[in-house]
This record gives structure tokens, sequence and C-alpha cells, in this order.
């Protein structure tokens, strides 16, 4: 179990907060700012409609910019054929604005990008949040812990003090849940940028799937039957799971049903839209239709290592993906209660998109 303790920030309107940390334990942690905590009070209305351009839809295809001749320190390498690349050599915090379209042309095309050697986690929270916000509005999960002061940042730990993120899945044979994040929300997100404060020496990885590969590995009357689909994305386990354990809800829990198949603004791929984490049933089906066809999807998304990349941190590594063609998941095997493992700590900062657009024009409703 967690220990925590309630303080109230000082404000010119109070704010209680419960943190999910043990203060004894961190007295000496540089990045002890960005420990996890809960507000307990700030809720939110529902998300307004709001209009959005990729910032890759303009991009050069072949990013002179980002990926510059002239830096002789550059090191780039895909680190799978279909999805993922890592690069070295080039500071996020420095990127002007044409190299941050090209950034998100690049994350578009592959799924994943994984930059090494980053101050980003020493900027200070109002860059970071400004580095995001260039990609879209920043969106506020409406349960998980997060920085104090900054529900922007979706806190990611897992220690001794807190085992709240491991504990669910105590009943599960493994801690792989892939997903996209919060993709019951009307507007979806785009890119997600995860920061590790405090990397282990082994173990928590990460790992991603390609849901474009996943689109074009299936055969043609499949493709063609699921371009036509809408399913429903639910966030409402997520808010109940969270109540029956205490959280605060800051925004009550909705439902959208997303086309299947998700053509992206940017590049024009086709790439599939669910995924085991959110996805619920499909629009029109009958039950058992449904849950065998999803059933199907779920584990060609899983098991499809050959369009799958994980990813090994290391200190200084921030890793940014696009949601609206990867799943994710944290691959959580380690001890947290062996000090010399160490601690995995970060945040996440996720910006909101479009409302997804499917094939000949098939859109979301809600």
């Amino acid at each position: 179990m967690s220990t925590t303790t309630t303080t109230t920030t000082e404000e010119s309107a109070p704010v209680t907060l419960t943190l999910a940390y043990d203060k004894g334990i961190h007295e000496q942690y540089k990045y002890s700012e960005y420990l996890p905590v809960y507000d307990n009070q700030t809720h939110f209305p529902p998300l307004q409609p709001f209009e959005f351009k990729d910032k890759g839809a303009a991009a050069d295809k072949a990013k002179p910019n980002l990926l510059s001749k002239d830096n002789a320190e550059l090191k780039v390498s895909n680190l799978t054929p279909v999805i993922g690349t890592e690069i070295r050599g080039l500071q996020l915090s420095q990127l002007h604005d044409v190299q941050k379209d090209e950034l998100a042309l690049l994350i578009a095309e592959r799924g994943v990008v994984v930059f090494r050697g980053q101050d980003f986690k020493d900027i200070g929270i109002e860059k970071q949040k400004a580095f995001g916000r260039y990609f879209g509005p920043l969106h506020i999960h409406p349960v998980g812990s997060h920085v104090k002061d900054h529900l922007e940042l979706h806190n990611i730990y897992l220690g001794p003090d807190n085992e709240y993120r491991a504990r669910n899945k105590n009943n599960k044979l493994t801690t792989v849940g892939y997903h996209s994040d919060v993709s019951y929300e009307h507007q979806t997100p785009g890119i997600t940028i995860l920061t590790l404060l405090s990397v282990r020496p082994t173990g928590g990885d990460a790992a991603w799937a390609s849901q474009t590969a996943a689109y074009e590995r299936l055969s043609q009357p499949i493709k063609t039957l699921l371009e036509g689909l809408r399913a429903e994305h639910s966030g409402f386990p997520q808010a109940e799971g969270g109540r029956r354990d205490g959280k605060f809800v800051r925004r009550e829990p909705i439902k959208s049903e997303h086309p299947i198949v998700r053509v992206h603004p940017a590049t024009g791929q086709k790439a599939l839209f669910i995924n085991p984490g959110f996805t619920k049933r499909i629009i029109g089906l009958r039950d058992e239709e449904s849950d065998a066809l999803l059933k199907l999807l779920f584990k060609h998304i899983s098991l499809g290592q050959d369009f799958q990349v994980r990813v090994r941190w290391e200190e200084g590594t921030v890793a940014l993906w696009d949601n609206r063609v990867t799943a994710h998941t944290a691959i959580t095997d380690y001890n947290v209660h062996n000090p010399q493992e160490g601690l995995r700590h970060g945040f996440r900062i996720t910006t909101l998109a479009d409302k997804p657009v499917g094939v000949n024009g098939l859109e979301s409703t809600w």
C-alpha cells in the first residue's frame, strides 16, 4: 500500500492534494518536485471541439532541417524495418518550429521516435509543457496521478511506496496491456511525449505496435469489412475503477464511436484504430460477432512481434509516439522492493489531435 499524506497548496484558492509517495525515502531525490500527487477537488467540464491542423501535414518529407546533413553529431537509425527510429546528437529542447513540424511527420511515419542523451527533463516544467503544446492542446488525465500544480504532466511512477500501477495487474499472467492513450476522447490524442527522470539499470522497457502494419497484414476481405465499421471506445471502466480505488475523477467519463480503420491526416496512411485497453464493441454487429472479431484483432496486435519494437530506457531518453498509428505498453518486469534495481519514474505529456476520420470520410460519432 502506498503511504499518503494530505497537504494544501499555498494559493488564493487552496487545493487539497494527496501525496502518492513517501516523503521520507525521497529526501535526496533530484526530481522530487515531479513525484506523484492527486488533486482531489479540481473538476473539469467536458472537452469542447477545437480546430486542429497537424504540424506534420505541411512538413518537407525529406526532413532536411531535422535530419540535417550538416550535423556531424547526428546519428539516426531505424530500430526495426516497420516501426521505431532512434536519434542521437540532437536536442529536443533546441528544435525550432520547422524542425518540430518535420519531427511530427517522422513520428507519424515511424510510429515512435526515441531520442537519446536529452536534457529535456532538466529544462523546467513550463518549457516542457510549451514543447508539447506546440503539437496540440495538452490533455489532462481524468483519473491518474500528476505533478504538483501541473495536471498536464501525467505521472509514471512505480516504487516501493506506491505500487498502484502494478497492483491492478496482480491477477494477470502478464503485465503487458496494449493501448492507445485515452482513445475514448472525441478528439483523440496525437503525439505523446514520455520522459523518464529515474531509470533502472534493467527492466521497465516499453513496447509499441504499428497499427499501420497491423492493418496492412490483414486480408483484403477483412480490410474491406473493417473500413466500413466503427467501434466503441469507453472511458467508463477507467473512471469506475478509479472511484472503486478511492481516486478522484476530474472529468466525467465519455464514450466515442471511432472508425476501426483511421486515415492519418499528415501521411494518408490507413491504420487500425482499436486497442485492448479501451475498445469495447463493434457497432452494428451481434455480440458474438463483435467479440470474435475484436479477439482476432487484439491477438493480432499483441502477438505481432514482426511489427513491434521494444525500447530499453537509458539516462536522458525521451520517447515520442503517435497514438493514431500505434498501440503501446509498459513492461513491468522488475522488483520495486529491491533498492539495487533503482526507481522507475517519469512523466507523460499527451497532446490532443483531430477527430478520427476513416476510409471514404467515415467519421467518429458520439
